[in-house]
C-alpha cells in the first residue's frame, strides 16, 4: 500500500490538543475533506489526545498521519497504563458520565477504528476515515 506519512510527537500536556486538531484539519483538508467530515476528524482525534495525554507515563504522544488513496488514517499512541480493551463497557447514553465517551465518539465518528493495547506498555488507537464514505 503506497502512502505518504507526517508522524509527530508532543509532550502530553492539555495545552497541545490544539496544535494536533490543527495539524488534523490541515492535513484532512489537503485530501479533500469537507468541512463537516473534518470536523468529525478533529474531534475523533481529540478524543484520542486527550485520552493519551491522561494516561501517558513517559510524558510524550505520538500521532502518525497516513494519507491512503481513499482517505486518512490516524494513529495515536501512548505509554501509558493500557487497559484490557475486551471489558470496555458501551456507554450509559441515558446516564452519560464524564468519562467513559471517548472510544464510544471515535467509533461514532470514524469509519474504521481499532484499538491494541497492553498493561503497563500502552495504547494505540487506528483510526480510519475514508473519502466520500457518509458515517
Amino acid at each position: 500500500m503506497d502512502y505518504e506519512t507526517i508522524s509527530m510527537e508532543i509532550s502530553s500536556k492539555p495545552e497541545y490538543v490544539s496544535i494536533i486538531r490543527l495539524t488534523t484539519s490541515g492535513i484532512a483538508n489537503s485530501i479533500g475533506f469537507s468541512l463537516n467530515e473534518i470536523e468529525d476528524i478533529k474531534v475523533a482525534v481529540s478524543e484520542a489526545c486527550t485520552n493519551a495525554i491522561r494516561h501517558s507515563k513517559d510524558n510524550k504522544v505520538t500521532f502518525i498521519f497516513k494519507i491512503i488513496e481513499n482517505g486518512l488514517c490516524i494513529e495515536v499512541k501512548d505509554n501509558g497504563i493500557g487497559y484490557d480493551i475486551d471489558n470496555i463497557k458501551k456507554p450509559d447514553l441515558d446516564n452519560p458520565k464524564e468519562n467513559g465517551l471517548g472510544i464510544f465518539i471515535i467509533e461514532s465518528l470514524m469509519d474504521k477504528v481499532q484499538i491494541q493495547s497492553e498493561i503497563n506498555k500502552g495504547t494505540t488507537i487506528k483510526m480510519t476515515k475514508y473519502l466520500g464514505v457518509d458515517s
